[in-house]
């Protein structure tokens, strides 16, 4: 019988479930509110995006100067060998190596003691013979008035004026012999011939030098200035008279020598600009090529001799050219093209005329107007025959910071998902 007995109900339980009910309902009520306040998505009524944003420089013209960048080579404008032209042992270096020396400078001493002495043979030899043209041009001029008297016959006095004109010869000997022991003495001091920086000794001292051929001791180099030799092809020489002649290029400004800026590896340009001396007359019949010379200053002693360099070489300017970003052009078997925005925002390609590159720019020479705006970057937004928006370019590294009110814009529409986030949290 207890088993047809009806099921009695907790009634703990069923006052909970009267609790949580209108709590639910409650909670289901806030957040179809909070749904009808969100906004709705895509473009406010549903109209088209605004234009993309592109990078844009506006066309100038002007004179730019026309720079060709060539390998060279930095040589001393002057090198002398000191070489050793009196034999004998080195007895003493007397100069610091690798330091700079002026000309006349005492650099080595070698043993001097046989030259001395032949220098004094030499002395003695001449008063030997300055004595004998006295005692003959006497006897001479004794004979003179007797041989007039007839005295003393002619050939008496013949052979004493041709003792006294021998005699007269063996002093100019005697002088010369003085001289030479001289020059042979003043060997055996050794001094620099040219001012510059000497390098280091070739001989030490006790070494024999000087035997039958000249010994090299010591190379000195004047590094102040320096001259670049350097290399250009004869097609671009004579392109560039042909221009500089019809008047399509002209000279470059400020002198009648080339300009020339040293640019070296890993350390940029040269503080100090230089000038082009001399192109040489003769092609490499084997290169192609016309060795030019050019001279820059260095009184610091920066550039060293041997050293390996860029040249940059401005021989012309380009009149009414301009210049533009190189990414800003595309070049191709077919041309060279750019991207030119017009007064309705649409874009058109434009064909150019590429001169030659001036640092990271490339300088046009035909196919631009000024006033134009040409495109460098933003070429990833273009959709089509879609307008855009041109802004000024900026480059790498300079752009400006977000404005401060996109980034208060932003914490503001952050500002309502986080309630909302928070208000489920304690709902749950």
């Amino acid at each position: 019988m207890s088993a047809l007995r009806p099921k009695q109900r907790d009634p703990v339980l069923t006052y909970s479930r009267q609790l949580l009910i209108p709590s639910a309902l409650a909670l289901a009520v806030l957040a179809g509110c909070g749904q009808g306040d969100k906004p709705a998505a895509g473009p406010a009524g549903g109209g088209a995006p605004p234009p993309a944003e592109v990078g844009v420089v506006t066309v100038t013209l002007g004179d730019v100067g026309l720079v060709t960048e060539l390998p060279g080579r930095l040589e001393a404008s002057r090198i002398a060998q000191v070489q050793a032209r009196a034999a004998g042992i080195l007895q003493k270096r007397v100069f610091k190596e690798g330091s700079d020396v002026k000309a006349g400078q005492l650099l080595f001493t070698i043993d001097s003691a046989p030259y001395a002495a032949a220098y004094q043979s030499s002395q003695a030899s001449l008063a030997r013979a300055q004595a004998n043209l006295q005692q003959a041009q006497a006897l001479a001029d004794r004979y003179k008035p007797l041989v007039e008297a007839n005295a003393v016959s002619k050939q008496d006095y013949a052979n004493a004026v041709a003792a006294a004109a021998q005699a007269q010869a063996d002093v100019a000997v005697g002088k010369a012999a003085v001289q030479t022991s001289k020059i042979s003495l003043d060997y055996s001091t050794v001094t620099a011939p040219i001012s510059g920086r000497i390098g280091r000794a070739l001989v030490t001292e006790g070494a024999l030098v000087g035997q039958g051929t000249a010994t090299p001791l010591a190379v000195i180099q004047q590094i102040n200035p320096m001259y670049i030799n350097f290399t250009q092809s004869a097609a671009e020489v004579l392109a560039l008279r042909q221009s500089l002649a019809s008047g399509k290029l002209k000279r470059a400004a400020g002198s009648d020598a080339a300009s020339v800026r040293v640019v070296l590896d890993g350390m940029g340009e040269y503080a100090q600009p230089g000038k082009l001396l001399f192109s040489d007359l003769t092609v490499d019949a084997t290169t192609g090529q016309i060795t030019l010379r050019a001279e820059v200053p260095n009184p610091d002693g920066q550039l060293l001799p041997g050293l390996y360099v860029r040249v940059r070489l401005e021989q012309s300017q380009a009149a009414n050219a301009i210049t533009l970003p190189q990414q800003a052009v595309t070049r191709n078997n077919q041309g060279d093209t750019v991207m030119v925005v017009g007064a309705d925002g649409k874009v058109s390609p434009r064909k150019v005329k590429i001169g030659s590159s001036k640092g990271t720019n490339w300088v046009v020479t035909d196919g631009l107007k000024a006033g134009e705006q040409v495109m460098v970057d933003g070429f990833q937004k273009l959709r089509g025959d879609a307008p855009v928006k041109p802004v000024p370019w900026q480059p790498a590294g300079a752009a400006p910071a977000a404005p401060a009110s996109a980034a208060s814009g932003a914490t503001a529409a952050a500002a309502p998902a986080a309630a909302a986030s928070n208000a489920t949290s304690a709902a749950k």
